[in-house]
């Protein structure tokens, strides 16, 4: 295929167009969508292709693009197809990805011949666009085979680089948000270390066995689910926070190798401390507020102010801090969730987790730090 070959610093990628019906041959769909009574399919993921399922599982999200999100929004692309006379189509680019190096020829006039991939192209950006595309093209093939599609693509890079690419084309608020990001951090070269440190934990919080938020966390980036106590942004927020503070010492210590277990088992025996002194009739209940996205947040605050004056000896680390939050015992009853916000009363959600913090920390004896 004819092709321009672009160069940008070190990196290298091609500008083709294809007419559409030849594009939507040699593209694979990730996620399912609809149309009028017909939609197409997601195709199969190898297991093997990490870039493709951590697309998809962002995609397939209850709350990325739902079904009915879905269908309305290509509804719309091809209801604007329909009506585009005069001005183009698709006036931006399609992002493509293949892992496979391509082969180019040039012609030594900018422009030369490009070689075809064995495998479909990844979609990186403008799925829906082309899905659109397909279900005009069953309603209107004489008009869709007018349509030329500019493409974009990316060969023979690691799919570490595709992540990164997706993640920065998509990082806006109204396309994934921060709870997805979170998930991404590991395959993104330009992410902090400190970030990566922070979102490492909340994986561990998440997944380990021993965690008291195992499976409590809310990765999808909403709250419509009962069983989750907390969405991943939200608690990422707050464990960054306490590690940001942190982080020369953590450098200093041996960085992330060595110091996320230790820090997980911190807030591993915290959690657990807490969970003893509030009691089974209070922790995880919906009448009170102990596990609500409001007191987790401040708990990790008050973890990190305890971690700082008694955080270094293991042994007995979850006895030690079961005595000390004792006190919490008393107060469960102020964490009802009736009248709660009367008894913490505050000018917002940020106003209140301070000022659950301070009382938490003041009951406890411990000297909340100041940020």
């Amino acid at each position: 295929m004819n092709a321009t070959q672009i160069r940008q610093k070190d990196g290298i990628f091609y500008f083709v167009s294809y007419r559409a019906k030849d594009l939507l041959g040699k593209v694979r769909f990730i996620s399912r969508f609809y149309g009028e009574g017909e939609q197409i399919p997601a195709s199969r993921i190898s297991q093997d292709d990490d870039i493709a399922q951590f697309i998809a599982r962002i995609e397939r999200t209850d709350h990325a693009f739902q079904r009915g999100l879905s269908r309305a929004k290509v509804r719309q692309l091809t209801n604007f197809y329909e009506t585009a006379v005069s001005q183009p189509a698709i006036p931006g680019t399609v992002l493509l990805y293949t892992s496979e190096k391509l082969q180019y020829r040039a012609n030594g006039d900018g422009s030369g011949h490009l070689s075809e991939p064995g495998a479909k192209f990844l979609i990186i950006d403008g799925q829906h666009r082309l899905a659109a595309l397909h279900f005009y093209m069953q309603e209107r093939p004489a008009d869709a085979a007018t349509i030329n599609v500019p493409c974009v693509i990316f060969d023979g890079r690691s799919e570490d680089f595709a992540a990164e690419m997706f993640v920065i084309i998509n990082s806006t608020p109204t396309r994934i948000n921060k709870s997805h990001l979170i998930d991404l951090y590991e395959r993104v070269s330009w992410a902090a270390p400190d970030r990566k440190f922070a979102a490492r934990l909340v994986e561990k919080l998440y997944s380990e066995g021993d965690s008291p938020l195992r499976y409590r966390i809310n990765r999808l980036g909403g709250r419509s689910q009962r069983d989750k106590w907390v969405l991943q942004a939200e608690l990422f927020n707050e464990l960054h926070r306490w590690v940001r503070g942190k982080w020369r010492s953590i450098q200093l210590a041996g960085g992330s190798s060595r110091e996320v277990p230790r820090y997980y088992g911190m807030v591993r025996d915290f959690l657990k401390a807490a969970r003893a002194v509030f009691g089974e009739a209070v922790w995880g209940k919906d009448d009170y507020m102990v596990t609500k996205p409001v007191t987790i947040k401040a708990l990790v605050r008050v973890c990190s102010d305890l971690a700082r004056e008694d955080g270094d000896k293991e042994d007995d680390r979850l006895a030690r801090w079961e005595a000390r939050l004792a006190p919490w015992g008393e107060m469960a009853k102020q964490f009802r969730e009736e009248g709660f916000y009367e008894r913490f009363p505050a000018k917002g959600e940020v106003e209140r987790v301070a000022r659950v913090h301070r009382d938490l920390a003041r009951a406890a004896g411990i000297e909340v730090k100041k940020v």
